[in-house]
């Protein structure tokens, strides 16, 4: 065992779980998870180019679609290198230092997905409850604003945290629980006072993904309460039928969420397998699926996209 000391003269260097029970299957389970890194690669890669080359698409509603796909590319290349190394190489150690990196970037995606989720709620509520004032309320300035006051929110709240990983000391057994750090993990092999960083972890939580959270409901009601406002009975299917592929990429994300909180929290006589399944899930489906929902969902995006591919005539 290495330990840690002031100096930074010698380095821990922690173990990545492998999959529990199927050590033998590793070749046949990089296959899925190869697959679903070049689905989303290769999905949100064309979200991006077809946003990009098409000026019609030039609109609040599909910049906020951008950052939300750069921000799905940035959480599923994160843990590539690490789940790839241990499926293919059987390589399991990783430097303390690299550890400390990827779950800074792990933890800062995902707060970004969270701050982009809330900030499409806030798009669709001015769109639908101030349709005159859309253009002028979300003009590309605001939206370049809001971009970065998402990103800087999401690292300033978790760069504390390798900081303060890096003073402690560790001297229980260093094997973590998945192929990929994270902060809890990391933290519950630490030797020292950990409480700092355990309280200010769960109080980010609170303040990230829990406001959010909050924040996306209230904007769901008041979108509700206009759309019910509204005498057409189609006029409020239009309305709401814009709002359907942002609901099913809020529920892609934070439902997993919540089933991780929940496992960790409550399941402790569960299997390792079933925690290993759940944190992978967890980071792997957003960036899987949203962009072939908003592929299917959204007719200016899908009609573009069979365009590229030179099948729009038959659609």
């Amino acid at each position: 065992m290495m330990f840690w000391n002031n100096s930074g003269a010698m380095e821990p260097v922690f173990i990545l779980k492998d999959f529990p029970g199927l050590d033998y299957a590793h070749s046949w389970l990089s296959v899925p998870f190869c697959l679903a890194y070049l689905i989303a690669f290769i999905g949100n890669v064309i979200i991006l180019s077809v946003i990009w080359i098409e000026s019609s698409l030039h609109q609040p509603m599909y910049y906020f679609l951008s950052i939300l796909a750069l921000t799905d590319l940035g959480m599923s290349m994160s843990t590539l290198p690490t789940i790839l190394a241990v499926l293919w190489l059987d390589a399991q150690e990783i430097k303390a230092s690299a550890c400390y990196a990827q779950l800074f970037f792990i933890h800062t995606f995902t707060f970004l997905e969270s701050s982009v989720l809330l900030a499409m709620a806030f798009d669709r509520f001015v769109a639908i409850c101030h349709p005159l004032h859309y253009a002028t309320i979300l003009t590309n300035g605001v939206i370049s604003k809001i971009g970065l006051v998402c990103l800087l929110r999401s690292m300033g709240v978790v760069l504390p945290t390798p900081l303060l990983l890096r003073r402690y000391h560790y001297c229980h057994a260093n094997t973590l629980s998945h192929a990929f750090c994270l902060h809890q993990d990391v933290l519950r092999l630490s030797c020292s006072n950990a409480r700092i960083n355990s309280v200010y972890g769960l109080c980010v939580v609170m303040a990230t993904l829990g406001m959010d959270s909050v924040f996306i409901l209230l904007s769901y009601v008041l979108i509700l309460s206009a759309v019910l406002g509204i005498a057409s009975h189609e006029e409020r299917l239009k309305a709401l039928n814009t709002c359907v592929s942002h609901i099913c990429v809020v529920l892609i994300f934070f439902v997993p969420v919540i089933g991780v909180s929940m496992v960790h929290r409550f399941g402790k006589h569960l299997s390792p397998i079933v925690h290993v399944l759940m944190a992978n899930i967890y980071l792997l489906l957003p960036p899987v699926l949203n962009p072939i929902v908003y592929s299917v969902r959204t007719k200016q995006i899908r009609l573009r996209i069979l365009r590229k591919f030179g099948l729009g005539k038959r659609f």
